[in-house]
């Protein structure tokens, strides 16, 4: 065989090789871009959630009659939620503290498996267990260990400020091991092989600071919440489309077996006072 019909074919050999590798390349390429996070309002429930921006205490007259819009499904009855003039009469303090990105992060339009997610939302309720100063500190400094990264999108003081800390269209980190269990069966969203499935990528994060009588206390009660409190929570969740099915709490959400937050809540007054700060009404919608 001449050197010239050699080089030739071991040529389009190398060439071969070259089309494969990249080929494979291409492939993996695909299946990392599909679990890529990304905070598409088409395929995630985010717009349901109060947002920071509307929550300013000096507009409140001006943005109580406002509604953000939430995906609507047809030929059934959906429930729209407007704020009452109780809610613009209500006033609480605000404060916004920027969390560190890496106790945060987007909102997955596909889980691991390339399943496009869109769960509604829900709300899930917390407290901080220590002051909320100490929460604060915790979300503010970098964590590089994915399983004690954490974060809340709202956090509300004793006094009934509210703390703005992770915009709503963001995935915060408040519910690890965890699963809704709605009317339509067990939700839950696995984004992470190394991590348990969670609640995350479709919760909105409240937490309420913890009294101080609890804070060295092994037991599993303290004091309550102040009626401030409990009034901030209804406003801020009276901005939201999540209708109260779908507001829970750690304890429900957790499949740890360790969490029981928030102790001693007492939901009646919560959905009482909710119901004052909004106000239900069916839309019909038809094709």
């Amino acid at each position: 065989m001449k050197f010239k019909d050699w080089a030739t074919r071991v040529m389009l050999i190398c060439l071969m090789f070259a089309a494969l590798i990249l080929v494979l390349l291409a492939g993996k390429g695909t299946q990392l871009q599909s679990n890529t996070p990304t905070s598409n309002p088409e395929n995630i429930s985010w717009s349901q959630y109060p947002k920071a921006q509307l929550q300013s205490a000096k507009n409140q007259g001006n943005e109580s009659k406002k509604v953000v819009k939430s995906p609507v499904k047809t030929n059934k009855a959906v429930t729209r939620y407007s704020t009452t003039e109780a809610f613009a009469q209500y006033r609480p303090s605000y404060e916004i503290a920027a969390v560190n990105p890496s106790n945060y992060g987007e909102r997955y339009a596909k889980d691991i498996n390339g399943a496009p997610l869109n769960n509604e939302a829900i709300v899930v309720l917390h407290e901080t267990g220590y002051s909320a100063s100490s929460a604060i500190n915790f979300f503010q400094a970098s964590h590089n260990d994915e399983s004690v990264q954490a974060s809340y999108h709202t956090l509300i003081k004793l006094d009934g400020t509210i703390i703005y800390l992770v915009p709503p269209e963001k995935r915060a980190f408040g519910a690890a091991n965890s699963v809704f269990d709605s009317p339509d069966g067990s939700e839950t969203v696995k984004t992470n092989p190394d991590l348990p499935p969670s609640v995350n990528n479709f919760a909105y994060h409240v937490s309420l600071e913890t009294p101080p009588d609890s804070y060295n206390s092994s037991q599993q009660a303290h004091s309550g919440y102040t009626e401030a409190q409990y009034n901030s929570l209804a406003w801020l969740i009276a901005q939201s489309q999540v209708p109260d099915d779908r507001i829970t709490t750690h304890q429900q959400v957790d499949r740890s077996g360790q969490k029981v937050d928030p102790i001693n809540f007492d939901s009646d007054k919560f959905l009482s006072l909710l119901h004052t700060y909004r106000q239900a009404k069916p839309i019909y919608r038809v094709n």
